[in-house]
């Protein structure tokens, strides 16, 4: 129930609008967001990699409805991987980007698909350049076929173009399955959109049920899988299977959220594992922060204990 009010909340402009003006909101949200701008992105990335994690980088925003803003989102990707590049941040895909197609024009009325396939194609050429990788964020279910046929035309050119699958969908199994050949690169997560029962898992239990079963087919398949969870009977589980199935800790990768169970990051990049941080910036946080909150309400009581501390 808590959940399905979160989500709620994350489409309403009434809640957005007083959310993002109270005066203590930003301090609380640092704590799941970089800053504002590429210069906060790279400083925390710098930090993260230095303390043996990898890092992707989502520059915040999606539902694009202006062709101009969806160049302009490009063109920030394009100098940010430039960045990381003359960084040494990029290479081998220690710093990589995240891209929500509908930021890059997927959601326009005229020539949305082409638009986001032209936007992507120029962000995943730059990223080939600074060596590194791409990974297309899933969003609504309603954006599921059209980013998966994006992928699908964009990987003859980019084979390590990544795609992400949410284990709160009843497709996702089948998703899963379609996606393993080697080299595809698929980040597993819950999920944390609205959706019809028709398509989605409602309870906690189902969608945890839903996520072993993706994460077993990743893992027996050939590519490359991406375990993104805080769950620690989850992390135990993949790992346990990534034993079973004779997975080296080379080839697949746990990955979390900046600022959830940092000290959990921190044991599996010591213990070896791949540990990859989804380090978002920008201004347009809103939308991210309450799916966040959704996604774990855990995070809801810290979100209201800050409030109530500064009020």
């Amino acid at each position: 129930m808590l959940r399905q009010a979160l989500l709620a909340l994350s489409d309403s402009k009434q809640a957005r609008d007083l959310i993002m003006a109270t005066p203590v909101t930003r301090d609380v949200v640092a704590r799941f967001v970089a800053g504002e701008t590429a210069d906060d992105a790279l400083t925390a990335t710098e930090r993260l990699i230095s303390d043996g994690r990898l890092v992707t980088i989502d520059f915040l925003g999606e539902d694009t409805v202006d062709p101009e803003q969806a160049t302009a989102v490009t063109e920030e990707y394009v100098r940010l991987l430039g960045r990381l590049s003359e960084a040494d941040l990029a290479a081998r895909a220690r710093a990589e980007v995240s891209v929500k197609p509908t930021a890059v024009g997927l959601g326009l009325a005229d020539h949305g698909e082409k638009t986001a396939q032209e936007n992507i194609a120029r962000i995943a050429t730059a990223a080939r350049n600074a060596g590194t990788t791409v990974t297309l964020d899933m969003e609504d279910f309603s954006r599921i076929e059209p980013t998966l046929k994006l992928v699908g035309e964009l990987r003859d050119d980019f084979p390590d173009l990544g795609c992400v699958i949410q284990s709160y969908l009843r497709r996702s199994a089948d998703d899963c399955a379609g996606l393993t050949a080697s080299g595809s690169r698929v980040r597993l997560c819950k999920g944390a959109y609205q959706a019809p029962d028709a398509v989605a898992w409602k309870t906690r239990a189902e969608v945890d049920r839903s996520y072993a079963r993706c994460m077993r087919i990743l893992l027996e398949g050939h590519g490359y899988p991406m375990i993104a969870t805080h769950d620690p009977r989850l992390i135990r589980i993949a790992g346990t299977k990534a034993g079973v199935v004779g997975r080296d800790a080379s080839s697949f990768e746990y990955q979390m959220l900046y600022g959830i169970r940092p000290v959990e990051q921190a044991r599996l990049a010591a213990a070896g594992a791949q540990l990859r941080v989804y380090l978002p910036y920008g201004s347009d946080w809103y939308g991210y922060l309450v799916r966040r909150l959704a996604e774990r309400p855990a995070n809801l009581a810290f979100f209201l204990r800050a409030l109530s501390s500064r009020s």
